[in-house]
């Protein structure tokens, strides 16, 4: 059979050369990232020893050798001259954040390209070239991505009467209002932009909360063509502790609807242009179906929230404060992984919390969460070496009592200056879920009840111990990954300490669930949520815990959703978990979807949070709970060398998704046709799948298309 072969490949081989055809060479690599930035156009890079990524074509299955050219013009490098860095053939399969071995010079235009050997040592093509700036070091290791303006025409325009109209373009976004006309007489037009729409057709002055609503005055006149509606700012969401935007991007305020009135005529396309402000996103990198069509809906609003609060180029609380919380941008963090191919406003979130920090004592447990994200989704280490030392701090070990557990009282000036507080006086205190109850605040924006499932606020609190816990056992992974061994020992043995500790002090033995802290005789939904999401349940107390967690229902706020779902999929409850998606009553996504909403709201309704915004991203949380838990799609080493996809898909008859990542995109359908199930799994190149199916069998998956039934 051998020889028949070789017979054969010589005999192609002969035919090709006689009849002057080229064998083709293999797919050339594309994908290109500089420090992280796709789009390089409009922003500098800030690393002089900037990292270089590329996509192995799945033909190629992997990479054996790569050999990058940098140029100082595009005519070297069209020529094929490195004159900057010509790495050579290098034998290595890492196609990720791969270091140049030369320094550039800062505010400089280069220009390069990349080319591999596959699983065969057959060289491709080149890459298309990528052209991109430095900027100059500014002490942080990310590269902020680049913003961009996009022109949206209205979907629909309404005569209302007269010279009134009302124009909808189809999804709020931040932004102002363009206009394209010609009029023949002075006017001033009445603008009137907003999110929310009322029962007569026109835009709700009234809104409530903080859903906006803005009127503005725009005078016009024959010799003028083009204008912008001058936005006032707001003077909460421009205060001190608020992102502020650059200068050229004007006044933005997030609205769906535009009303006018004395418009002399009838709109027509382009005319009035709704001029959103974003940072690069782009929408073809992801997407998901199924037979839910009430999930779709879902997954599109939370996946558009992802886009849509992307206007500050860095993770803010929506519109009210524009302020950079640790437990919104967790959330936002992972939903933007999984639905676009974008590592670098994370990385700038995650790096401004280290001099940053907020209040909450949970929040700041959120930070050494964020950095092992960032290394597990992009493969690179650079901003946790750099901030290794400040990220220890975060742990709040210094927080931990005699008995080992950690409590916000035990706070004093120095763990407050170590933190990144700029005043050491200020103090850190509990907070569980948000808003809190009126009994606890005194607060009546907050309701009687809040989000806390009757949470009862002691010394030593169950929620704050558990995420302690999750912060060391991912510090000793951090540790291990840097290859600090002396600190992951420890952070590993100081984990099974306090999770002894934990389920002797905070278990109830009675009821086999855990109590709200020490002293506490109150049991909530998110004592119990917290310890399932970060595996502190005994096996022998898994039931209690998961009965008890589902006869509270959705007793949690949209950020304590994401935990309480993590916990759920953890646990193979994923028949229960999807009911907690799918659910159409008012403490559901497709609640924030009914009330008009086009991103997700910062409360179930606005009845439990009165003074809710309707764009906040922590509201997301379904963005990586249906691509990372319920397809299970997650990196199982850093920066996706190797994919684990463990699917639990409830009662879904079909579904089908993309995924992308650092090194490609990952698509997956699945099909039930009676008891026979068909999942067709397509992995890019350079990276190996371990495919966890619902009949317990593992496969090991190869680039490409694979199939697996069952």
């Amino acid at each position: 059979m051998k020889s028949k072969f070789l017979v054969f490949v010589v005999a192609v081989i002969s035919l090709c050369f006689l009849s002057g055809k080229k064998i083709p060479e293999p797919a050339a690599p594309y994908g290109l990232m500089v420090d992280f930035i796709r789009e390089t156009h409009g922003t500098a890079i800030c690393d002089l020893k900037p990292e270089l990524t590329w996509i192995v074509p799945a033909e190629c299955k992997s990479q054996t050798a790569f050999q990058v050219l940098i140029s100082s013009s595009s005519e070297y490098l069209d020529a094929g001259k490195g004159d900057v860095w010509d790495s050579g053939k290098v034998t290595s399969s890492n196609s990720v954040e791969n270091e140049t071995a030369v320094s550039l010079e800062a505010n400089t235009q280069y220009f390069w390209k990349v080319r591999i050997w596959d699983h065969k040592e057959r060289v491709t093509g080149y890459s298309l070239p990528q052209p991109f700036k430095t900027g100059s070091p500014h002490g942080y290791q990310a590269t902020p991505s680049p913003m961009v303006w996009e022109e949206i025409e209205p979907e629909r325009i309404v005569r209302i009467a007269g010279k009134h109209y009302l124009l909808d373009f189809g999804k709020d976004a931040f932004g102002t209002l363009l206009f394209n006309i010609n009029v023949s007489e002075k006017d001033t037009l009445i603008i009137h932009l907003g999110e929310k729409i009322n029962n007569e057709g026109k835009i709700d002055r009234s809104p409530g909360g903080s859903i906006r609503y803005q009127r503005v005055l725009l005078p016009i006149s024959p010799s003028k063509k083009n204008y912008i509606a001058d936005l006032p700012p707001d003077k909460r969401n421009t205060g001190p502790a608020a992102i502020k935007l650059p200068d050229s991007a004007g006044v933005v305020t997030p609205f769906r609807y535009a009303e006018i009135e004395n418009f002399p005529y009838q709109p027509a396309g382009g005319e009035i242009i709704q001029r959103a402000l974003f940072s690069f996103f782009d929408n073809t990198t992801s997407s998901f179906i199924s037979s839910d069509t009430v999930l779709n809906a879902i997954w599109d609003i939370c996946k558009y929230s992802m886009k849509a609060t992307s206007f500050a180029g860095i993770y803010v609380d929506g519109d009210r404060e524009r302020i950079p919380y640790e437990a919104d941008a967790y959330i936002n963090q992972l939903g933007h992984y999984y639905t676009d191919r974008e590592y670098a406003m994370a990385r700038v979130t995650s790096e401004y919390f280290i001099e940053h920090p907020t209040w909450p004592t949970e929040w700041i447990l959120h930070t050494v969460l964020m950095f092992y994200n960032d290394i597990m989704f992009t493969g690179n280490t650079e901003s946790a070496s750099q901030f290794y030392d400040k990220l220890k701090h975060k742990t709040l070990v210094s927080l931990a009592g005699d008995d080992g557990l950690i409590s916000a009282g035990n706070v004093n000036d120095d763990i407050m200056a170590s933190l990144g507080f700029s005043n050491p006086k200020e103090r850190i205190r509990d907070n569980v879920d948000w808003p809190p109850a009126q009994k606890d605040t005194g607060w009546k924006l907050a309701g009687p009840d809040g989000e806390r499932d009757g949470y009862e606020m002691v010394e030593v609190n169950t929620v704050v111990n558990a995420f302690y816990y999750r912060n060391l056992v991912l510090m000793s992974g951090i540790a291990t990954i840097l290859g600090k061994d002396d600190d992951a020992r420890f952070y590993s043995a100081l984990a099974g300490k306090v999770r002894n500790l934990f389920n002797e002090k905070l278990l109830n033995k009675t009821t086999g669930i855990y109590v709200d802290g020490i002293n506490s005789t109150h049991s909530s939904l998110h004592a119990n949520m917290m310890a399932l999401a970060f595996d502190l349940v005994p096996q022998e107390n898994l039931k209690n815990v998961i009965e008890f967690i589902k006869s509270r229902g959705m007793a949690c706020s949209v950020y304590g959703a994401q935990y309480l779902l993590e916990g759920l999929y953890r646990h193979g409850e994923a028949g229960y978990a999807l009911s907690l998606m799918n659910a159409t009553h008012d403490r559901s996504w497709w609640n924030m979807i009914k009330s008009g909403s086009t991103i997700t709201m910062e409360a179930w309704d606005m009845k439990y949070k009165p003074n809710s915004d309707w764009n906040h991203a922590w509201g997301a949380a379904p963005a990586s709970i249906i691509p990372g838990f319920m397809w299970g799609i997650t990196p199982a080493t850093p920066g996706f060398g190797r994919v684990t996809i463990k699917p639990q898909l409830g009662n879904l008859n079909y579904s089908k998704i993309k995924v992308p990542t650092i090194r490609g995109t990952i698509t997956a359908e699945y099909k039930k046709q009676g008891k026979a199930k068909q999942f067709t799994i397509t992995i890019p190149g350079n990276m190996e799948c371990d495919f966890f199916a619902p009949d317990k069998m593992v496969y090991r998956l190869a680039a490409g298309v694979n199939k697996v039934k069952i």
